[in-house]
């Protein structure tokens, strides 16, 4: 075994550099990345009907990390968090029972997504990090937290992207905040995701390759969480988590358009 995963890593070492790059990234927001890891397994020569599963693995990786360093820096309101995320599992699961078709809804989903980045860089006159919040009641974040989730159980991803920019336009709380937030939120939707994928009967994964990876962000998870709380402003999460926004947009109008 040991010679096969040195093997592994020297046949993919390029890869494993660009997960930690794009974990490093994605984490510092919040994120978990499993779009662009998807975008990078389609590289490779591995089989399509991998590529969901171990991108939801690194997800989960990576936003348990990012989720417990968040907590430890106090930056959940578990008031607010808890029913975002309790409406979202099993809508998300319901999203992933609906049939619809595909190009149109990539479409105009990438359509919202690249307006909600633009709006999230729009100049504003407050201080990020005191921006005035807004009171949201308990049937507020199970609304949004139920609608996010079944969108994402339909498109089959963390949910973070949707929900983020939501949560800005609507001032929820401090970037900070949304940040931790959307972690928790894309952590159970992912695991929710992967065990539904244990389900599926053309399940398969290369485990070698998945261990190395996974290791791979592990280790960039941890830097991007540190760098969100400890070296990143409010105002730096919010452009960076708009610029990822609106490039996952783009890529996905490109690979539906073009």
């Amino acid at each position: 075994m040991p010679s096969e995963l040195l093997q592994m890593f020297l046949d993919n070492w390029l890869l494993l550099v660009a997960f930690f790059f794009v974990a490093i990234l994605y984490s510092s927001v919040g994120f978990g990345g499993g779009s662009s890891y998807s975008a990078l397994l389609s590289l490779t020569g591995l089989p399509f009907v991998q590529f969901r599963g171990i991108s939801l693995l690194c997800n989960i990786v990576v936003v348990s990390e990012g989720t417990y360093f968040f907590n430890k820096n106090n930056l959940y309101n578990w008031k607010k968090v808890l029913p975002l995320v309790f409406f979202s599992v099993p809508f998300a699961f319901l999203g992933g029972v609906l049939k619809i078709e595909q190009h149109f809804f990539y479409v105009l989903l990438a359509t919202s997504l690249i307006v909600s980045g633009v709006l999230m860089l729009l100049p504003q006159q407050n201080d990020l990090s005191l921006v005035r919040v807004k009171k949201f009641r308990f049937i507020h974040n199970a609304i949004i937290g139920g609608s996010i989730g079944f969108l994402s159980g339909v498109v089959g991803i963390g949910g973070g992207v949707f929900l983020a920019p939501l949560l800005y336009i609507a001032k929820w709380d401090i970037p900070k905040r949304i940040a931790a937030t959307s972690s928790f939120f894309i952590l159970v939707n992912s695991i929710s995701g992967f065990l539904g994928q244990l389900q599926n009967p053309n399940f398969s994964i290369n485990w070698y390759l998945t261990v190395l990876l996974l290791i791979a962000v592990f280790l960039g998870g941890q830097l991007g969480a540190k760098l969100s709380i400890q070296k990143l402003s409010s105002k730096s999460i919010k452009f960076i988590t708009a610029i990822l926004i609106v490039f996952i947009g783009f890529k996905l109008l490109y690979h539906n358009i073009l």
